[in-house]
């Protein structure tokens, strides 16, 4: 069987300023016998349909390119070439609109409110809903914490018009500005619905991003045993049949809140637990 490997044009930004993750999996992979190869997304010389199934890995710019990553996806299923994670899910998980379904499951997410395309930001309003006088506020369909702010009463004057503007080309979430991310984003990863290991995120001091081109740590640790049950709570409820899922929270009052559910294209750091490239090897043989 013949795989794609699907990742994008590199661009510095996106780049883990640590380990390239990218190559040592896919070193990793070919290794084990795979026939695996890395194909960029949006290469118009790619011969998709010479590939029985395509990984997802690092399209780290489709947000920038939404509408011709949709294209590509149809083409590739249109070609009936396998894809992990399934068609249907990372459609489902590309508009942060999902968080809302999950909420509506009864499971815990950090509180958000949705600005559609067109709507005005009324700040005053935000802030009443939320009963807090900071916000953060970041595209339905962005990564890399672009085009995100944070909003108070202070400093809404110096980016009203700005966001107003992109208002009007596409969506929004606004949630309450959390001050648990002081203590770090939990990310707990699986495999073919399997926990693999878990790692604390920790945003820079005086910022709020946990990206670490932007200054933020990567702090090895294992969770709880009652946040990876959490975690594995909105796997098995909406990850199903997916390769590999990372569930992104913090933990409020003592119990994980999701912050978002990564089933396009997550970092993985694998980096941080021994058995985790072989645990990904072993899920995804289990698709082959």
């Amino acid at each position: 069987m013949k795989i794609a490997y699907v990742s994008y044009q590199i661009q510095e930004k996106y780049t883990s300023a640590t380990v390239d993750e990218d190559k040592t999996l896919l070193d990793f992979l070919t290794n084990k016998g795979l026939s695996i190869e890395r194909v960029i997304w949006n290469d118009p010389a790619a011969d998709w349909k010479s590939y029985d199934l395509a990984v997802i890995k690092s399209p780290w710019d489709y947000h920038e390119h939404i509408a011709e990553f949709k294209q590509w996806l149809n083409h590739l299923e249109s070609l009936n070439v396998k894809l992990l994670n399934p068609y249907e899910r990372v459609s489902w998980n590309m508009d942060k609109h999902y968080l809302a379904e999950i909420a509506a499951s009864g499971l815990a997410v950090i509180p958000s409110f949705f600005l559609e395309k067109g709507d005005r930001l009324d700040l005053k309003v935000l802030t009443a809903h939320f009963n807090t006088e900071k916000l953060i506020i970041k595209p339905c369909i962005s990564g890399g914490a672009k085009n995100t702010y944070i909003l108070t009463a202070q400093n809404f004057a110096d980016h009203e018009v700005q966001i107003n503007e992109l208002l009007q080309e596409e969506a929004f979430l606004a949630q309450p500005f959390m001050p648990e991310i002081h203590d770090g984003e939990w990310s707990f990863l699986f495999f073919n619905g399997t926990y693999s290991h878990s790692l604390l995120k920790v945003p820079k001091d005086g910022d709020f991003r946990v990206q670490s081109y932007l200054g933020g740590s990567v702090n090895v640790q294992e969770g709880l045993d009652k946040h990876v049950e959490t975690a594995a709570a909105y796997v098995e409820q909406y990850a199903r049949g997916c390769l590999y899922a990372r569930v992104d929270g913090l933990i409020v009052n003592g119990e994980l809140n999701l912050m978002e559910l990564e089933l396009i294209e997550p970092y993985l750091f694998l980096d941080t637990h021994e058995e985790a490239a072989e645990n990904y090897y072993q899920a995804l043989s289990a698709n082959l």
